[in-house]
């Protein structure tokens, strides 16, 4: 396989990358520039928009912190965002969903480093809950990540058998 090819394919998963990203923060501009913090509306009885800002990781991890744990989040995304653009400009054709898995963890891992970096926390606004039971907001930086995280985990479940079709067992 030429490095072009490689290039080629690996351009087409960062485009994915980068419309997880725009959507991330269009949405996210739509709901800063329409909500204060903590005002939301019910779309649904299980599903509120609201305006959150998380300065933790997932599940607020680490929101407690005094301010260090900023750097430490827009570091850890910075150096594997760099890991998965090299990986994905190495990465055989034959691995179509362990791709589609990196750009979606990717573009998810830019779109909140872009708001640590902005804002110094990350804008959430998806808001299920049930009756007074309230899960953590997320956003679709977030959506994206999840996704991505069960793909990446369908295709290590499926790569024993890639390997003995390819084997010839």
């Amino acid at each position: 396989m030429t490095v072009s090819e490689n290039r080629g394919r690996a351009a087409i998963w960062l485009l994915l990358s980068a419309v997880i990203v725009l959507a991330d923060q269009l949405s996210k501009s739509y709901i800063t520039s329409h909500y204060g913090e903590f005002e939301f509306t019910t779309v649904l009885p299980i599903l509120d928009i609201t305006r959150m800002h998380n300065v933790g990781a997932a599940f607020s991890f680490l929101a407690g912190a005094s301010g260090w744990q900023r750097w430490l989040f827009i570091g850890l995304a910075a150096v594997v965002s760099i890991g998965i653009v090299v990986w994905l400009y190495r990465m055989p054709r034959s691995h179509g969903l362990l791709a589609a898995g990196l750009s979606l963890v990717l573009g998810g891992a830019i779109g909140n480093l872009i708001d640590r970096i902005r804002l110094g926390a990350v804008v959430d606004f998806i808001h299920f809950h049930w009756d007074r039971a309230y899960f953590p907001a997320f956003n679709i930086a977030d959506s994206a990540i999840t996704v991505g995280a069960a793909c990446l985990i369908l295709d290590a479940l499926l790569e024993p058998r890639r390997a003995r079709a390819k084997a010839g067992i």
